[in-house]
């Protein structure tokens, strides 16, 4: 791991982004914006889950009436997502949003994009710049020969350029492709040539399963050479999904730590206990709890008491029966129908005595 690239400091409502500050977990909205009553809903289901900031889709004047009262509900700060219309940024900045997200490429030109930096200016709120391989300008395209990561780089650098020459630099960035490679490979070499911070994220990586494997990869290599202040999991589901996945990332490259860590053997032959179905369960019961809790769920004899021993709470499974683990101790033999409740007993009850990360 190489240390965490400093860059500037900004802030989304009241999450600090960049500078050193905690790599931030976002998602995005899958709610008509005009229905104030289901996106708000979802907001909060976010952040249950431990969504820090959330993105909103607004697609059109009516979002945009709405979004005034969204803001106003939720628990998180909220940033506009806009595309094609720069009156509908301006009307959200106006409406009270903590940032703006637009796209120059399809904004509609410097001279619109100059005015969302002016109310974003007036607004004291920031602007992330989204690059994106599906609507990258012309003669970018024409130079590169089609959306490559230079293609990408040099499109937000002339961004950049472009509102630094405007005298605003509260801006966040991201670039982002279809393809992992692409994708590293131009946040690299963005990164290298400018110190803003940077959002970062697969677009459009596809179902649940493609689109935790694109993002664990993508957005673990550009994590692990320290690149990267806020994330987003893009995947083809619930965005509650997205957060989970987002936070497993950040816990996996021990960037930050909440909830708890699910251990289970992959289960073979030797295995005499309901593997699959206990450590389902437990994770079902148990995955909110706040607190950053190892919990271990093992079959056999093998490498079931090492590992049960050295989580917080274990068990090893043996003939029907399992033995469970606290702190590195035995602390009872059950049954097998019992092990799910004694796990979960235990474990909240350690979380009961522990600061919720």
């Amino acid at each position: 791991m190489k240390e965490r690239r400093i860059t500037r400091r900004i802030r989304v409502g009241s999450v600090p982004v960049g500078g050193g500050a905690p790599v931030s977990v976002q998602s995005m909205t899958a709610t008509d914006t005009r229905d104030v009553r289901a996106t708000v809903g979802q907001i909060r289901s976010l952040a249950r889950e431990g969504c820090e900031i959330v993105r909103v889709a607004v697609p059109d004047e009516a979002a945009a009436k709405a979004f005034r009262k969204i803001r106003a509900a939720s628990p998180i700060p909220v940033i506009a997502d806009i595309h094609f219309n720069h009156r509908l940024a301006i009307a959200c900045a106006e409406a009270g949003a903590d940032a703006l997200r637009i796209n120059p490429g399809n904004i509609g030109g410097e001279e619109n994009t100059l005015r969302v930096l002016r109310s974003a200016r007036e607004n004291r709120i920031p602007v992330r710049i989204g690059v994106n391989a599906g609507s990258l300008e012309k003669d970018v395209l024409r130079k590169h020969g089609g959306p490559t990561a230079r293609a990408l780089a040099e499109s937000a650098a002339r961004w950049a350029r472009f509102c630094e020459k405007a005298r605003f630099t509260n801006l966040k960035f991201s670039l982002k492709a279809s393809d992992v490679p692409t994708t590293v490979e131009a946040y690299r070499i963005f990164s290298r040539r400018f110190d803003y911070p940077l959002h970062i994220g697969v677009t459009e990586a596809g179902t649940l399963i493609s689109g935790a494997v694109k993002s664990a990869v993508g957005l673990g290599i550009l994590l692990s050479e320290g690149i990267g202040d806020t994330l987003r999991v893009s995947i083809t589901g619930p965005p509650e999904d997205e957060v989970r996945i987002g936070w497993r990332i950040l816990k996996s490259l021990g960037l930050r730590d909440r909830g708890p860590d699910f251990i289970s053997c992959p289960t073979c032959g030797r295995v005499s206990i309901d593997v699959v179905g206990i450590a389902q369960e437990v994770e079902r019961r148990l995955s909110r709890l706040p607190v950053p809790l190892k919990i271990a769920v093992m079959g056999c004899a093998v490498n079931g008491p090492g590992e049960a021993r050295e989580a917080d709470v274990g068990v090893a499974g043996g003939r029907g029966e399992g033995l469970i683990f606290v702190k590195g101790e035995i602390v009872k033999k059950v049954k097998e129908k019992d092990i799910v409740a004694e796990l979960v007993r235990y474990a909240e009850r350690l979380a009961g005595g522990r600061k919720a990360h």
